[in-house]
């Protein structure tokens, strides 16, 4: 939710390169939906899936349909976006990274933390 609050309200305060910090939670946001649902995977597999959704959904806004869908719907613009912007994809792998940084580093906490009992 943390994350969520953050890309937000960074959508809507910022411009230029302090705007694309929607864009980087957006990915981090991704990364931490992935390991949720996948758990057990190495944090790199983790990060690179989110990359590759990250880069799809941007893609995806070349067909026109989430512009169209954002007509429709309040939520659409705000998870597929509504037109492509390619340094958005250059935000994406700084997310990705970041996300991959805080997976490895909480795992290597647990690992820590399990070694300790």
């Amino acid at each position: 939710m943390l994350t969520v609050a953050a890309g937000l309200g960074a959508r809507s305060a910022a411009t230029g390169v302090p705007g694309y910090a929607g864009d980087v939670l957006y990915t981090v946001l991704v990364a931490a939906l992935v390991v949720l649902a996948a758990p057990r995977l190495r944090p790199v597999a983790a990060a690179v899936t989110a990359f590759g959704l990250s880069c799809a959904v941007e893609l995806f806004q070349l067909t026109g349909v989430p512009a169209a869908l954002a007509a429709h719907s309040r939520i659409a613009p705000l998870v597929l976006g509504t037109s492509f912007h390619a340094p958005d994809l250059l935000w994406y792998a700084v997310g990705a990274a970041a996300g991959w940084a805080v997976h490895a580093a909480a795992r290597r906490a647990a690992r820590r933390s399990d070694a300790a009992a």
